[in-house]
């Protein structure tokens, strides 16, 4: 997880608009996130019946997010990204790993849907990177959710919200389709690697590494437009 706070940044590096990166982001994010939903699927971790409803709702937000974007200013895209991508990063590193002792539900299944889904599908389809995590603390710590139930859940959702962005972004002709389906290609290929490298060196070599590449790029991001 956590994969978009390289990206980002990393596209604006190369001379996308802020409107550009975060499309295009979308465009690689929504492979992975297929993949693994309709893995989870398969081995019957989620039911697309029942998951209709909160996968529209996730759908719904990110169209909204994505067009809330649009309407910021690309000068101000270009400063508030770099703040909120240091902002995710610090939450990666700080944050404790969840266990399904942390499973208690605290609200109920339809105020979940109703107001935790819509405003983490916003952020989703607006900026992006993070919102798998929060989709996955909410699952667990709110909804009551199992860890592997969570996962498979936050899959769905993260891929809802992230086509509801990509569809406003790309109406707009923002996005770099060949890039994106280049580096969408290249995520696939890497999450099998990464998962072989995350048991072999594990996750306290891993986050330190992508928190401290994700800060330094979104700071040369603030140096760029000086």
């Amino acid at each position: 997880g956590g994969g978009g706070l390289i990206t980002l940044p990393a596209l604006l590096l190369a001379g996308a608009s802020p409107i550009e990166a975060l499309s295009t982001n979308k465009v690689q994010g929504s492979f992975g996130a297929a993949t693994a939903a309709l893995s989870y699927a398969r081995a019957g971790q989620v039911d697309l019946h029942t998951q209709r409803v909160p996968a529209l709702i996730a759908l719904i937000a990110g169209l909204f997010g994505a067009v809330l974007a649009t309407q910021l200013p690309s000068e101000t895209l270009h400063l508030i990204i770099p703040v909120i991508l240091i902002g995710v990063a610090l939450f990666f590193a700080l944050k404790r790993g969840l266990s399904d002792e942390d499973q208690v539900q605290r609200i109920k299944p339809e105020v979940f849907m109703a107001l935790f889904v819509p405003l983490i599908g916003t952020y989703d389809g607006m900026i992006g990177p993070g919102a798998g995590a929060f989709y996955m603390i909410g699952f667990v710590t709110l909804a009551g959710y199992g860890i592997l139930k969570a996962t498979a859940h936050t899959k769905l959702l993260n891929f809802s919200s992230n086509i509801g962005g990509l569809v406003i972004f790309a109406l707009f002709g923002a996005t770099w389709w060949f890039t994106g389906i280049a580096m969408g290609i290249a995520q696939v290929a890497g999450a099998a690697l990464g998962a072989k490298l995350a048991v072999r060196v594990g996750a306290n070599v891993i986050r330190p590494l992508l928190v401290i590449t994700s800060v330094a790029l979104a700071l040369r991001v603030f140096v760029q437009m000086l």
